[in-house]
């Protein structure tokens, strides 16, 4: 599927070292709230370097030198939902490089060892694909390991 960019979608997005995971799910499903948690984590616990938030609640995808990065649409730069404080600012990336789309969903229909390539159409360009229950507490653990993963090797671990 082709698709004209810039395009918005509905979906925050948090980056490693300018790799960047595209969190999507329905309103009110912990997009925002997933990706303060990463945020919050240890820098070097678990990657490279820290989690910086890109966009929340709508990421801008363009291509720029042939790859397809995200960014916060201008509106909302630097800007997040934080439920129970309002709209916050926190600092962000200016844009970085589309690496991982996370998938929200319900916890019993997630695979404990997904078989195979995980991978998803994203605006004509295919990407790893993770399925996370947001509210887990292991959740922005396990996010932060796909997302160095992916970012070292370009896939997600079983899908090589």
């Amino acid at each position: 599927m082709s698709v004209d960019l810039p395009v918005r979608i509905h979906a925050t997005s948090i980056a490693v070292e300018g790799s960047a995971a595209i969190i999507r799910g329905a309103s009110g499903t912990g997009k925002s709230d997933l990706a303060l948690r990463c945020l919050t984590m240890a820098p070097g616990a678990l990657t490279a370097g820290p989690a910086v938030l890109v966009a929340d609640d709508y990421t801008e995808l363009y291509l720029e030198d042939g790859e397809l990065r995200a960014r916060a649409p201008a509106e909302i730069a630097n800007l997040m939902e934080v439920r129970g404080l309002g709209v916050m600012e926190v600092p962000a990336l200016e844009s970085a490089r589309a690496a991982l789309v996370v998938d929200l969903a319900e916890p019993s229909t997630i695979e404990r060892l997904p078989l195979g390539a995980n991978e998803i159409d994203v605006v004509g360009y295919t990407l790893p694909m993770l399925r996370l229950a947001a509210f887990e507490a292991s959740s922005p653990a396990k996010l932060l390991l796909a997302l160095d993963f992916v970012r070292r090797h370009g896939r997600l671990p079983g899908a090589g």
